[in-house]
């Protein structure tokens, strides 16, 4: 009996022995597992970030990125100001001017100036600001007093069911110039950009430039593509045009009358919906996303290191 006691002692201390040993090797093997998952992960997202190149002087994968608050979800358009580090955004149909400081508590200050429309995009030039509808009217209004604002509307003749998301400034011809996304008249293939003059308060009879998309399909290696611009602006060093696409999740460089010269994939990641662009004087690229119910609204920051010699 005793002898039997003893064998099983032996055999239990045996079996755990090697239930430990097992344990430790499969633990082992685990971490080795996991290591080798995350170091196989981090060489991924490294080819995936390889994919998404940049224009000269920006990293475009590594933005500095400010959330915003739920009344910004459908920021549309943003304005540079630099007396106060801060910048001027508009939100698709709430009527509003917002100032947002990229400094200290990210403080947010706001004014009505309109009733609720699609709003898109926003310029100001000589102490007005000039804001863009959907439908291709330029509403120009400034502050005369601390809360009373001067407001005046001016509508783009254009035939047909047209939708326009950009509008910027040229300091080269003087002029704010809108871009169509979509416009019932443009060519096949093609967009179309319209100027207005800001002291004679009038449009272009003829368009500013077009946009062929084919030179975009061409930079991209596509057959076609069906071009939607979302927001656009004059960078202050280069003087080349950076026109971002939403819906083809695209940065397109051209030179001021619209001739592309580059195409830039973008992260889709990073650029959910990206619908506002703005520089500072020394080139620092700014962006602004839409929530797209994917987490809140945000501002992207890309410092600019200038290449020019």
């Amino acid at each position: 009996m005793l002898i039997k006691k003893t064998t099983l002692i032996i055999f239990l201390i045996t079996s755990l022995f090697a239930f430990t040993e097992c344990r430790e090797t499969e633990s082992k093997k685990e971490k080795k597992e996991k290591k080798e998952d995350k170091a196989g992960k981090k060489e991924e997202d490294k080819q995936e970030t390889a994919l998404y190149t940049s224009p000269p002087g920006y990293d475009l994968n590594k933005p500095s990125k400010y959330n915003l608050r739920t009344e910004l979800d459908e920021i549309s358009g943003l304005e540079y100001y630099p007396k106060d580090t801060s910048v001027f955004a508009i939100s698709d149909d709430k009527g509003s001017l917002y100032k947002i400081h990229l400094t200290g508590q990210f403080q947010i200050e706001r004014w009505k100036f309109s009733k609720g429309k699609d709003f898109e995009d926003i310029v100001l030039h000589d102490s007005i600001f000039y804001v863009l509808s959907s439908k291709g009217e330029v509403n120009a209004f400034k502050f005369k007093l601390a809360n009373e604002i001067v407001l005046d509307n001016y509508k783009l003749d254009v035939q047909g069911k047209n939708e326009f998301e950009i509008l910027y400034f040229d300091k080269t011809s003087d002029k704010l110039v809108m871009i169509c996304k979509d416009c019932e008249a443009d060519p096949k293939q093609a967009v179309t950009a319209f100027s207005f003059n800001p002291h004679s308060r009038t449009f272009s009879d003829t368009p500013y430039f077009t946009i062929n998309a084919s030179d975009i399909a061409e930079k991209m290696s596509e057959d076609k593509v069906k071009f939607k611009p979302s927001a656009a602006n004059i960078h202050p060093i280069t003087h080349e045009l950076f026109i971002i696409s939403s819906v083809n999740k695209a940065l397109v460089v051209a030179d001021s009358i619209g001739q592309i010269k580059s195409v830039y994939p973008l992260d889709p990641n990073i650029y959910k919906q990206p619908e506002g662009l703005t520089f500072t004087p020394t080139g620092d690229l700014i962006i602004s996303n839409e929530a797209a119910e994917v987490g809140p609204a945000n501002i992207l920051i890309f410092k600019y290191q200038s290449t020019v010699k």
